[in-house]
């Protein structure tokens, strides 16, 4: 749910950008107002958000619902419900929403700027400098392909070096794009029969490549936000949801144990946890060199390397109340 907002988000930019718009002001060397006529609004990140608060809820109600009829001193059940409009659980959803949709506006104007940037100092005039950064419109399907929106910093530069790559003509270039992990393999007949005949792919061809590893890097960030948002969402849910048993009086904060379990999956990562298992749900988990309350409910102060694509998730027990 999360992986398709993000992409109709992505669609949406896309689709509303009026091209010319751009190009006049690449003509008169205005970056800053090429990149203000695209409309990188915070607001064509409200679906994603939407996505965010549903999957938020949905794991509070969740855990409420697992967790052991609870009954008082006098043997009366308590009841408990999730509380989405309790004063924390408020506070997390609105600050990490605003917090992920505010960095993916700003990176996302970084790489268009370099973008813009290094092509129109390659001397690239500006109808094509805007088509490799917008990308052009399917005429089958109407949707906007190619190009870096949506995509991160370091994806743009990647695709950047692929389409020098692919250009160059040199076959040390040619055969350092084949070993790209996201490239469109269909391709890949094409541009060896390039290195064979020493003769260069041409430009349009170029373009369609290009465009196809471009997607293919929004599909990668269109994942990682999708998972790492999920178990975010997920697992700050269940904490707070403990945390309004407690402060509730249903349960005893020493009753409640947390742990930490991987999902399935050949290749676990290596970092593991140092003081896991049935710790207080109070104290804190090490993680290597990074501290954070259980279970990773943003990336606010995490290395991003060590939090995107995590499947490690934190767990909460009730042994007794």
């Amino acid at each position: 749910m999360l992986r398709t907002a993000f992409i109709e988000a992505i669609d949406d930019i896309r689709s509303n950008i009026v091209l010319r718009r751009v190009v006049e002001r690449l003509e008169r060397g205005d970056v800053n107002g090429a990149i203000a006529a695209m409309n990188l609004d915070e607001a064509a990140f409200r679906p994603l958000e939407e996505a965010i608060r549903q999957a938020y809820n949905g794991g509070g109600v969740a855990t409420v619902e697992q967790m052991p009829a609870l009954r008082d001193p006098s043997g009366l059940q308590v009841v408990l419900r999730w509380d989405a409009r309790n004063l924390t659980a408020e506070t997390w959803l609105r600050e990490h929403s605003a917090q992920l949709v505010t960095n993916i506006v700003a990176d996302q104007q970084v790489a268009i700027c370099a973008a813009f940037s290094e092509r129109l100092a390659r001397g690239s005039n500006p109808t094509r400098t805007a088509l490799e950064v917008v990308g052009r419109v399917n005429r089958v399907t109407g949707r906007g392909e190619g190009g870096v929106i949506g995509l991160t910093t370091l994806q743009s530069g990647y695709v950047a070096r692929a389409r020098d790559e692919l250009l160059s003509g040199e076959p040390d270039q040619l055969r350092a794009y084949l070993n790209r992990k996201r490239r469109d393999k269909r391709f890949d007949r094409t541009i060896t029969a390039a290195i064979r005949d020493g003769k260069p792919i041409p430009t349009n061809l170029v373009a369609r490549i290009i465009g196809r590893y471009s997607d293919s890097l929004l599909k990668l960030r269109a994942d990682t936000i999708g998972l790492h948002e999920t178990f975010a969402a997920l697992g700050a849910s269940k904490d707070i949801a403990f945390q309004q048993a407690i402060a509730k009086g249903a349960v005893r904060a020493e009753a409640i144990t947390k742990g930490w379990k991987h999902t399935p999956q050949d290749h676990p990562r290596v970092q593991r946890v140092v003081d896991a298992d049935n710790s207080r749900l109070d104290r804190f988990i090490v993680i290597v060199f990074v501290r954070h309350r259980p279970p990773v409910s943003d990336s606010g102060g995490l290395n991003s390397q060590r939090c995107n694509h995590c499947l490690v998730f934190a767990f909460s027990r009730l042994q007794s109340w």
